[in-house]
């Protein structure tokens, strides 16, 4: 496994396995690596002849009122647990490798940011699509791997993708679970011991409102005041919020929407965790 800390030397070397023939699959992320990652990793690697882990922390991203200098880093951990899945390259720039200069050209995402965690995040996912055009020009792959934790995050790449005519294939990878349902996250640890019993909750209300919707109930504000009261009566965690929508165009259902999104956020004492599920209309 080799560690990249340059784009000049990554960009070289992708040419090179390019000229060979291989496939190349990519796993972006921010480093701190848990099982959602590593599934990403797995999918990648029985895909492709090549995977790519890129490790960087993306300041575009961070709105100001979120503390970019707290992101958990521990590089050395994240480099065993590469190595032991069998990462063949880690790309590992520094932010001013990144960005030497300041940014004269942003990307401006212009639809599905205005719902779910984006209507919080301002411009969040601006510095998203912007630091993934740069990693996906410079890395080149052939596949892309994101988790369907965050949904909204896969529908913004899809449109990226689209929109600038990336010859990249996008893999959803499936959210991880524990054994009683509660999605798998870097953020649960901060639940206490009563908050962890409460947590798979979130999962049981995704259940029962695509029960609800495939028994035929079309009033989303009932199954979202359904799945509230339950979320009110199993959990002391305050609803963010609770949302349903075409998916991946986050708009509201049509006649004609193929695919639905149940997403939700709960904020409790010291974790704010997200979940979703994406059914068939």
């Amino acid at each position: 496994m080799q560690v990249i800390e340059t784009i000049h030397e990554m960009h070289q070397q992708m040419i090179a396995e390019n000229k060979q023939f291989k496939k190349i699959g990519y796993v972006p992320t921010m480093g701190y690596l848990h099982e959602g990652h590593l599934s990403l990793i797995k999918k990648s690697k029985s895909e492709n002849d090549i995977t790519v882990l890129s490790i960087f922390v993306n300041p575009l991203q961070f709105g100001p009122k979120e503390d970019l200098s707290t992101y958990p880093r521990d590089f050395e951990r994240d480099y065993q647990l590469a190595l032991k899945e069998g990462v063949d390259y880690i790309f590992y720039p520094t932010v001013n490798e990144m960005y030497p200069t300041e940014t004269s050209v942003k990307v401006m995402v212009q639809s599905r940011t205005d719902v779910l965690c984006g209507r919080s995040r301002p411009g969040h996912f601006d510095g998203v699509a912007t630091v993934l055009v740069k990693l996906f020009n410079i890395i080149g792959p052939n596949r892309v791997y994101f988790g369907l934790k965050d949904a909204q995050q896969v529908a913004v790449v899809e449109g990226l993708i689209q929109d600038f005519h990336f010859p990249i294939e996008l893999i959803p990878v499936e959210t991880l679970r524990e054994h009683d349902g509660l999605a798998k996250s870097s953020r649960n640890v901060f639940l206490s011991e009563e908050e962890r019993k409460e947590a798979p909750a979130l999962f049981k209300s995704l259940q029962m409102a695509k029960q609800e919707m495939e028994n035929g109930e079309h009033d989303i504000e009932k199954i979202i005041t359904l799945m509230k009261d339950y979320l009110k009566s199993h959990t002391s965690g305050v609803v963010d919020y609770i949302e349903i929508y075409s998916y991946p165009q986050l708009e509201p259902i049509q006649d004609s929407t193929e695919k639905i999104i149940i997403a939700l956020a709960v904020k409790f004492s010291k974790a704010r965790l997200i979940d979703n599920i994406i059914i068939q209309k």
